[in-house]
């Protein structure tokens, strides 16, 4: 067991895609595919920004970056990360919270989402 003392930070985040509190409360915990995500785009500085859309990988259970033209499941649209998750290492894939119903500001998120992702989410995400 390591006790030793750490500091850790890894830059400001942007949570102004929030479109109210509404269902901030019940997010569901999701397990992150690394692998899945690109540096530039979803993790330049070292954390997984907040306010990516999210997708479930059909054979593995975790999610990774929504893409309607993905064939691994991660084609249909679940939620968005809630709060900022740093990168873990090489052999660890992280675990966030996953906002999946609520009211999100389409113009503030990290990554565009497209019609179809929308639509996958209707009655459960208002979009403004």
């Amino acid at each position: 067991m390591d006790l030793t003392l750490r500091t850790e930070s890894w830059g400001t985040d942007d949570q102004s895609w929030l479109g109210s509190r509404h269902g901030i409360g019940e997010c569901a915990s999701v397990t992150l595919d690394k692998s899945t995500f690109t540096l530039g785009t979803h993790y330049p500085d070292g954390y997984f920004k907040s306010g990516i859309a999210l997708a479930k990988i059909t054979a593995t259970g975790k999610y990774g970056p929504y893409d309607n033209a993905a064939v691994d499941g991660r084609s249909t649209l679940a939620g968005f990360l809630f709060a900022p998750v740093p990168v873990a290492t090489a052999d660890q894939d992280p675990v966030g919270a996953m906002l999946d119903h609520g009211k999100v500001v389409l113009a503030k998120l990290p990554v565009a989402v497209d019609a179809a992702g929308q639509t996958d989410v209707a009655g459960r995400i208002i979009f403004y």
